[in-house]
Parts: C-alpha cells; sequence; structure tokens
C-alpha cells in the first residue's frame, strides 16, 4: 500500500472509532476488499494513462486531430443544445414547425 492509502484508512478507523463505532471483523473485510478495489482501479487507470501518452508520443498529429474532432464535437452538441433551450427559430429563418 502506498503512504497515501495507509493514511486515509489509518483515517477511515480512527473515524470509526471516534463515532463509538466497534469494527466487526465484516466490517473491517469490508473495508480492506474496498481498499484493495481502489488501488487495483488505480493501478489499472495508471496503466492506461501510461500507454495514451506513450501513443500521443508516438503519433502527435494524430492525436490533435482527434482532440480537435473531439472539442468541434462538444462545440456542436452545445450549440445545438442552447438552440433548442432558447426556442429561436432554425437556420432557415422560419418556425421549428412544418407548414403543411
Amino acid at each position: 500500500m502506498t503512504e497515501e492509502t495507509t493514511t486515509l484508512e489509518t483515517d477511515v478507523r480512527d473515524a470509526a472509532d471516534q463515532g463509538g463505532v466497534e469494527q466487526s471483523t465484516v466490517g473491517q473485510s469490508t473495508v480492506d476488499r474496498a481498499f484493495a478495489e481502489s488501488n487495483s482501479f488505480l493501478n489499472r487507470a495508471q496503466g492506461a494513462l501510461t500507454e495514451a501518452v506513450g501513443a500521443v508520443k508516438e503519433h502527435p498529429i494524430t492525436a490533435a486531430g482527434i482532440a480537435a474532432g473531439a472539442a468541434a464535437a462538444v462545440a456542436g452538441a452545445a450549440y445545438g443544445a442552447s438552440r433548442l433551450m432558447s426556442g429561436e427559430p432554425n437556420s432557415t429563418g422560419g418556425s421549428k414547425k412544418k407548414k403543411s
């Protein structure tokens, strides 16, 4: 365990002690499993981030293109949502309802 995890575990146990909560073996094993799972998740996230950084270093132009495309998609979605929420007429100048 890292020093940060050990400190967090100690803080959780101290808080339980101060609150008058008795630590049973079931509760203790639950806390231990939670810490183990969080460490596992952290290790997987660090591995994925390391791989992503390596890919960006190998293909910087591709990474920039992906980032630009993602930014354009988010901007387009935000613009569309703002238009829908404002109730403004569509881009042709007409109303939202089709004329029959």
